[in-house]
């Protein structure tokens, strides 16, 4: 009878094992860190302090930056929603015999790094790039347009890596529908517009929620897109971890602002769970 009880936990022990020493762990050392000491000639002082949560709580500029990273991440997951149902959709209803076909095409962004897809945007908004290339040779442009380092382009950055997790989302949700429950809603004399609003578009919200948390956890914890499209004015927190750990080499003040964004993005992923639950992530993530 013990043997049984515990075979499920031996089934789960190199699973339990990788999160211990890869994300636990890992975790626990930089919340060790962030009450550390900063020093001018190491990485850190073995000294606990609170001095570095104390300066990143007491001080504006950095809750200002996370109120700029938030509204960033929202409207690139909103620019995500609008996008990316419709390709959704139409990856749902579609037809076609082989429908893994068009998801593998969804996903072959992801087998090009991340980066290089980032600094394509240059060749695309840059003063020579190819929005002012075509708008010049048509003669509408005198001087070209200063499309770069500004926040739109953090915006359309970020989208371009969200978007496949939004659409991603939504079409698992679609193509799991019974479709007999629009038939009826048809039959009993909705138009297809009332339809899609009052029968697919309520029933497919599960996804849209999904997609919407997974975007915008991933947008507020990046910061190679700003950094690369946008400008001084467009710093995300992500990026200004980043810039305390590697340019300061404030290792502790680093770990303090890393715990602080998990924190919150934590609680928000808590607060979605409690309210809509994790199960179609799960489900988007399996595909």
């Amino acid at each position: 009878m013990a043997r049984h009880r515990f075979k499920p936990w031996l089934m789960l022990s190199p699973t339990l094992v990788a999160y211990l020493f890869l994300l636990t762990i890992p975790v626990a050392f930089v919340a060790v860190y962030s009450f550390w000491l900063g020093s001018a000639t190491r990485l850190a002082t073995r000294q606990w302090t609170l001095q570095n949560w104390s300066s990143l709580l007491a001080d504006p500029f950095y809750w200002a930056i996370l109120g700029q990273t938030a509204r960033i991440a929202l409207l690139a997951t909103l620019g995500c929603v609008i996008l990316g149902y419709p390709v959704a959709y139409f990856l749902a209803r579609s037809r076609i015999r082989n429908k893994s076909f068009l998801v593998l095409l969804l996903l072959l962004p992801f087998w090009i790094s991340y980066i290089i897809r980032t600094l394509s945007w240059i060749n695309i908004l840059g003063t020579d790039g190819l929005v002012n290339s075509l708008l010049g040779g048509m003669g509408l442009l005198h001087a070209p347009l200063q499309l770069l380092y500004n926040e739109v382009a953090v915006i359309m950055g970020l989208m371009q890596y969200l978007l496949p997790f939004m659409i991603l989302n939504i079409y698992v949700v679609l193509d799991g529908l019974d479709r007999n429950i629009e038939a009826s809603a048809a039959s009993l004399g909705a138009p297809p517009f009332r339809v899609f609003l009052e029968v697919t578009l309520p029933l497919s919200a599960p996804g849209l929620a999904a997609g919407a948390l997974l975007c915008f956890v991933l947008g507020s914890g990046t910061y190679v897109t700003p950094m690369i499209l946008g400008g001084p004015g467009n710093a995300m927190f992500a990026q200004l971890i980043y810039n305390t750990i590697i340019v300061q080499l404030d290792w502790p003040m680093g770990a303090a602002m890393s715990m602080l964004l998990l924190a919150l993005l934590t609680g928000l992923v808590l607060v979605y769970n409690r309210f809509v639950g994790l199960g179609q992530v799960y489900k988007s993530l399996a595909v």
